[in-house]
């Protein structure tokens, strides 16, 4: 496995929480060919009632696709990675609606999760991007 570094590891998340979902399954062949493990998921709600779906759903997905093994230390770097890239955004989010996407990816030690959302306002959307990262180590 090719070691790459948190930033091409944080790309690699941004591609995904941005992409169609048309575009993610090539978008994650292409990126396990290079090393990297992903995998993105929808979200949506309003923010403070949906934090705990988004944390479950970003566990839930990396464990599903084998980005983390189910150890306390894998769950523990993927909430705390989601709960940090949450945190960027609550203050423009705060009590309205979003629909957005989360992409996941992992690569040697570094786990890195993109949240993108579009955020309702009546007739307005606002945009938020966020990413948080965890270092953790190799369990094989």
């Amino acid at each position: 496995m090719m070691n790459m570094n948190s930033v091409e590891v944080a790309k690699a998340a941004i591609r995904l929480a941005i992409s169609t979902r048309e575009e993610e399954k090539t978008i994650i062949e292409e990126l396990e060919k290079s090393g990297i493990k992903s995998t993105a998921v929808d979200i949506g709600g309003d923010l403070i009632n949906s934090i705990p779906k988004i944390i479950e759903r970003a566990l839930v997905a990396s464990k599903k696709t084998g980005i983390i093994k189910d150890t306390h230390v894998h769950e523990g770097a993927v909430v705390g990675a989601a709960k940090e890239a949450i945190s960027q955004v609550d203050s423009k989010a705060l009590g309205l609606n979003f629909g957005g996407k989360l992409g996941i990816a992992r690569c040697g030690e570094h786990l890195v999760v993109c949240l993108f959302i579009s955020i309702g306002l009546l007739h307005l959307n606002d945009l938020a991007i966020a990413v948080g990262h965890r270092s953790i180590p190799i369990i094989d």
